[in-house]
């Protein structure tokens, strides 16, 4: 494999390209966003010791995420919503490393840190793929080369050129907000939070709270809710939660960064192509699937694979494989799972926002 060149600097991507360089293959990213802190990069992530762990193993850098994970992040709380009682609390074994959290910026940098400089071109827009590899950039040029990765997201333009399928609305709506300087400017809520994630659920509507580093705190109100609704305003966020206990609704009145509106949207469940030696996908652009603690640790997984069997002389045809029968098990899962995410009868689990 002579060109490599990987379409999106997430952390898929960026975990392929760090892998290829390091059994010293050619590989160039090239991303749309003009620089590495062009926006943030959301919350925090839990990575599985079997998953995104064994990938950043794989990756060489497993040392160095465990210099910056929080293995006291793995708790799990549930709270009455309408008593802001804890009715169950998970909290991790003193050397449980299983699926420490990590703040996505962090593992990010990490990942890009580990590239040669230059690895990656920013402000590099992809608007158009071939399926003979061809690259047409939103400025008209053009670049060729032996294999492009699609590691570009829900939206992937790589999809697009080798499926053509689009993803769909699931139904429910994240609306994403947080607390800075929680311990010192929310006590109570942050005393409520606790070390990792605090779940509160009732009819059919979920509000998440998420430990992240630096004293920050990242809430999630998650419900049903038509596609085209904009539910991202203080009042009308207060008004869907009436009747909740006031402590917790503590958390939508005093938030500090505003209100995101993030509907849900997946692929189909199989996502699957014919195999083409030109074009492959990985992480979102393969499978995308509700955020339930999986994405990206399969993001990380696909991209230390895939640039594994390049490395090895296996393939895309082996790595797709491998990858699309797993993928498409989880997001057969992960469907199932989001409804049990606004289910009263599941009060605590692993279903936390990633």
């Amino acid at each position: 494999m002579n060109s490599i060149a990987i379409v999106g600097a997430g952390l898929g991507g960026l975990a392929c390209a760090r892998v290829l360089q390091l059994h010293g293959l050619d590989v160039t990213v090239f991303e749309q966003e003009p620089s590495p802190d062009a926006r943030p990069q959301g919350g925090t992530l839990d990575m599985h010791a079997d998953t995104g762990q064994a990938a950043l193993r794989t990756a060489g850098l497993h040392e160095q995420f465990r210099a910056l994970a929080r293995p006291e992040g793995q708790q799990m709380r549930a709270v009455d919503a309408l008593t802001a009682e804890v009715v169950d609390d998970e909290i991790p074994e003193d050397g449980d490393e299983f699926r420490p959290e990590i703040d996505r910026g962090q593992l990010r940098g990490l990942l890009l840190g580990s590239l040669v400089p230059g690895t990656v071109h920013w402000g590099r827009s992809v608007a158009d793929v071939t399926p003979g590899a061809r690259l047409t950039f939103a400025d008209g040029g053009t670049e060729d080369f032996d294999l492009v990765v699609g590691a570009d997201g829900a939206w992937s333009r790589v999809r697009r050129a080798l499926t053509g399928v689009r993803p769909e609305y699931s139904g429910v709506t994240f609306v994403e907000f947080g607390l800075d300087d929680a311990d010192r400017r929310h006590p109570a809520l942050a005393a409520l939070t606790g070390q990792g994630t605090m779940v509160a659920k009732r009819g059919g509507q979920a509000l998440f709270a998420q430990r992240n580093s630096n004293g920050h705190i990242r809430c999630y109100a998650t419900f049903y809710a038509t596609e085209d609704a904009r539910n991202a305003e203080r009042e009308n966020l207060l008004e869907r939660y009436a009747g909740w206990h006031p402590e917790l609704l503590g958390f939508l009145a005093d938030n500090d960064s505003g209100f995101t509106h993030r509907p849900l949207y997946v692929l189909p469940v199989p996502h699957a192509w014919t195999h083409t030696p030109s074009l492959t996908l990985l992480g979102d652009a393969a499978h995308l699937m509700p955020p339930l603690g999986v994405g990206a640790n399969l993001a990380l997984l696909d991209g230390t694979e895939l640039a594994t069997a390049l490395a090895t002389g296996t393939g895309v045809r082996a790595y797709e494989a491998g990858m699309l029968p797993r993928s498409i098990e989880t997001a057969a899962a992960c469907a199932e799972g989001l409804h049990h995410l606004l289910s009263d009868d599941h009060p605590a689990g692993r279903e936390a926002a990633a």
